[in-house]
């Protein structure tokens, strides 16, 4: 199989996979604050509001599966 050269794709594609990695760069920070937080509040005691900031994020996670598996209109 060839290597890609990236010099070789067409400049929208290029531009796509930027902001893919850039979508996905946010989506991971989101991610590890969401987790700061969590402890933060585990270790304050609160479980409950940990929990709820727990399922937020599967919820979140759940919603975002075009980060991972971008979708294309048909």
């Amino acid at each position: 199989m060839p290597a890609m050269d990236a010099r070789s794709e067409p400049e929208s594609e290029v531009a796509r996979l930027l902001r893919e990695l850039e979508a996905a760069e946010l989506y991971e920070q989101q991610l590890r604050q969401t987790i700061v937080s969590v402890r933060d509040e585990l270790a304050a005691g609160h479980v409950e509001r940990a929990l709820s900031m727990l399922n937020a994020a599967l919820n979140d996670i759940d919603s975002a599966t075009d980060v991972v598996v971008p979708h294309r209109d048909a």
